[in-house]
């Protein structure tokens, strides 16, 4: 299996930034193994089209995608982004139940549930978010959260090839706070188990909060992890070339 390493952008970036960030990410590219490594950039959606034509010039395929979307392939859903114009804009991948996007915006397993299935019915790569609050975790509720999580945004999945789980405890994400290999080790162990007996083999399990490329090297050699996605790191594209060149 090739290492996955995703970016999450955010609201990040305006026209001058993403290309000078893919000019500088030109000149690297023949460094990047992609035999070995999978790399995955979630832009703002407004750039979906004017980056798939500066990554036209690249000799490999770099995946881009939309950090959230809505379920209904149409309708009287203003501001939203459908799935399927998603698909037809050339995105390879989506992002559902960000943390943000969780606590901030307020949505549900069961809203975010939707998402993961309208996605991967559309054989689109769907990242599903997964984490805990601080206090959460604190209180000794961090397997209860995701089992939750998991369990209510899963629920009529069928298409797990096209899914993969990304564990972002919330108290590490944009703080510099990275959780401990310790910790981090056990609850990928945990979601290997959780989902071998209850879900499906093979999901790719990510881990995101605070990657930079001081410690990618270290959580990549965690057993049960796939892959990272990685936030503020990849919005300056030296340090995610290091990220993604980790070994």
């Amino acid at each position: 299996m090739k290492s996955i390493i995703a970016a999450n952008w955010k609201m990040n970036m305006t026209l001058p930034e993403i290309e000078e960030y893919f000019n500088e990410m030109k000149l690297y590219e023949n460094r990047i193994d992609f035999s070995k490594k999978e790399v995955l950039i979630a832009h703002p959606s407004l750039y979906l089209l004017h980056i798939k034509s500066l990554l036209n010039s690249f000799k490999s395929k770099i995946k881009i995608g939309l950090q959230n979307c809505h379920f209904e392939n149409n309708g009287a859903f203003t501001g939203e982004i459908s799935p399927l114009m998603a698909q037809d804009t050339g995105a390879d991948f989506i992002i559902a139940g960000h943390s943000e996007r969780r606590h901030i915006f307020k949505e549900s397993n069961e809203l975010i549930n939707k998402k993961v299935i309208a996605c991967t019915e559309k054989n689109i790569l769907t990242i599903l978010c997964i984490g805990e609050k601080l206090e959460q975790r604190e209180t000794n509720l961090t397997f209860e959260i995701i089992e939750n999580q998991l369990s209510e945004g899963l629920e009529g999945v069928n298409k797990f090839e096209n899914l993969l789980i990304a564990y972002e405890p919330v108290w590490a994400i944009g703080t510099g706070r990275t959780a401990t290999p310790e910790q981090i080790s056990e609850v990928h162990a945990w979601l290997r188990k959780f989902l071998e007996k209850n879900i499906a083999n093979n999901i790719p399990l990510l881990y995101g909060g605070s990657v930079k490329p001081d410690n990618i090297k270290r959580i990549m050699s965690i057993e049960n992890v796939d892959g990272v996605l990685v936030g503020g790191a990849s919005l300056n594209a030296g340090k995610f070339i290091k990220i993604i060149n980790f070994e």
